[in-house]
């Protein structure tokens, strides 16, 4: 009798948690790291929102060994593996990462597209890749993408298309840079101009006291990630 009790217990108790923490992970978030960073850089923003009952696929993708039209399948195939059709995905990029974002959507747009977060993303380039593009260093570290992170943005319209989704852009103001911050015209994050990660159909965009390097491990950058993507604009 005191097992029989026991069970109907566990079932009145634990099937509603259990339905719950489903329920809270029906939405998906796919995470994408910037260009020579893995999937590890992009952790302590994954366990956030895995905290907030998200299902998370921070993926990792060769960001240094192809241009951005050529990464856009590798991580497609990873998406088709992964993502369940049946309930909205959003997605959150960090610095390159928002831009293989956009050419992904560009491509293969999923039908269960819910929003979008860039974070620290030069859309419109970065000055500092302009003075060290043709740098052979720079060249051998950051790869075919690197050349395509320059202010000059020739050839990149039908790459990252246009912005027609929910799009918030976070960016940063404090640099550890002061060299890079030299050559980058008005406030910047130590790699990227605010200036730079407006893109024109994006919904909001916020300024936040951070890094380029440190973006995804600040809390406020955790807070208004998860903010955007409940409501669609930053707190």
């Amino acid at each position: 009798m005191k097992r029989i009790f026991a069970l109907l217990v566990a079932l009145f108790f634990v099937a509603p948690i259990n339905a719950f923490a489903a329920d809270t992970a029906s939405e998906q978030v796919v995470i994408l790291h910037g260009i020579a960073r893995s999937a590890s850089h992009m952790e302590p923003l994954a366990e956030y929102l895995d905290a907030q009952g998200y299902a998370v696929f921070n993926l990792d993708y060769p960001s240094t060994e192809q241009k951005l039209e050529e990464l856009v399948d590798g991580v497609q195939a990873q998406l088709t593996e992964k993502i369940d059709p049946d309930h909205p995905v959003h997605f959150v990029g960090y610095s390159m990462g928002g831009l293989v974002v956009r050419a992904v959507l560009n491509k293969h747009r999923p039908d269960n597209l819910g929003r979008v977060v860039q974070l620290a993303s030069p859309n419109k380039g970065s000055e500092v890749a302009d003075l060290v593009q043709n740098n052979w260093l720079y060249q051998m570290i950051f790869g075919p993408a690197g050349q395509q992170l320059t202010t000059d943005q020739t050839g990149l319209g039908d790459v990252l298309g246009k912005v027609n989704y929910e799009l918030g852009v976070i960016a940063g103001n404090s640099t550890i840079d002061p060299a890079s911050s030299y050559v980058i015209p008005g406030d910047d994050d130590g790699k990227v101009s605010i200036k730079s990660t407006r893109v024109e159909g994006m919904k909001a965009h916020l300024i936040v006291p951070a890094t380029h390097t440190f973006f995804p491990s600040y809390e406020i950058v955790h807070r208004q990630t998860v903010y955007f993507l409940k409501h669609g604009d930053f707190e």
